[in-house]
């Protein structure tokens, strides 16, 4: 376990590591399902067209999770029962969101490992952020898969944070137009996880969690900060409830951020009725940066989320991925 002091100098020359790589981009779904496997080359094809891709440190993936890794936030049976779903011939892991195809368990874990090897690169000092494109399945919970998410990277990344390298206060931060339930839950007890999710209101969309009196319960309570938007609402209203969110997570000095910036919320996205520009991505993005240079060493992870319209996911994360440079 490694004291917060004890942490490298922050890395220099190219600061943002990006994980990118074919064994990565094989987690998706089939049959014209919204996650397919083609959104990681659109979001390369769009950081190419900005010239973004030679500003970074590009990080291959890396070999899939381990079991271990898996179950320092997933249930020991939940882990089983993925890797057993192929094999038994099921069709979906949950009620029909997140179907078993060719390879899930492997494409899951794949995930990741890719998300843990970040995080060494980040506590060794070899990078200061990252950006994980296919990443951020903030719908799984610790013992089951939902919402196109079979295992909760974002889960396995807090718990080896605390677990591993010994950083207990950690900002998560979801932008996705998708209420972050699978990690909200989880931690929703837990005062040192600072949790902050602007999304749409949930009455109207997928979970149908994240309303604003969910705050967090018993030593918690006031750790959580979730703000539904209304269907339609645009960069103005994402700017006036981004000042809350920078509120809250300064309030606690969080010693590392952890940034789920899902696309969907774009204008046009076949799943959602947000009607954000990239802006909204580029304005968190480097607000979070900012946050992270004042309490954390700079160390930032962002993973990539959701996102269905392709040109949106790419202009998006490119945004991110700018913003995280400067």
């Amino acid at each position: 376990m490694l004291a917060l002091w004890a942490l490298p100098a922050p890395a220099l020359g190219r600061p943002v590591g990006l994980i990118v790589g074919e064994a990565l981009g094989r987690y998706g779904f089939p049959g014209g399902h919204p996650f397919g496997m083609d959104r990681q080359g659109a979001f390369l094809a769009g950081l190419v067209a900005r010239g973004l891709d030679e500003r970074v440190r590009h990080i291959p993936p890396a070999a899939p999770a381990g079991r271990d890794a898996l179950e320092r936030f997933h249930t020991a049976a939940y882990v089983e029962f993925v890797w057993g779903a192929e094999r038994s011939g099921r069709t979906y892991l949950d009620q029909g969101d997140t179907p078993v195809f060719p390879g899930v368990f492997e494409a899951s874990a794949t995930v990741v490992g890719c998300a843990l090897d970040g995080l060494a690169r980040v506590m060794a000092g070899e990078v200061t952020r990252t950006f994980q494109p296919i990443g951020g399945l903030h719908h799984a919970g610790r013992d089951q898969a939902a919402g196109f998410c079979v295992f909760n990277d974002l889960g396995v990344v807090i718990e080896t944070l605390r677990r591993q390298y010994g950083v207990r206060r950690v900002a998560y931060v979801d932008i996705d137009v998708h209420h972050g339930d699978g990690v909200f839950y989880a931690f929703e007890d837990d005062p040192d996880l600072i949790f902050a999710d602007i999304h749409e209101d949930g009455r109207f969309r997928y979970p149908g969690t994240g309303a604003a009196h969910e705050i967090g319960r018993g030593a918690a309570a006031g750790t959580k900060l979730n703000v539904a938007l209304a269907p339609d609402s645009g960069d103005e209203h994402f700017l006036a409830a981004w000042d809350r969110v920078e509120a809250h997570l300064r309030r606690f000095e969080p010693q590392f951020v952890v940034f789920q910036c899902g696309a969907d919320g774009l204008a046009g996205d076949p799943l959602a009725s947000l009607r954000y520009t990239p802006a909204v991505h580029a304005h968190a993005a480097a607000r979070l940066r900012r946050l992270a240079d004042d309490f954390c060493g700079g160390r930032l992870m962002a993973f990539g989320g959701g996102g269905y319209h392709r040109a949106n996911l790419a202009a998006a994360w490119s945004a991110v991925v700018e913003a995280l440079l400067l």
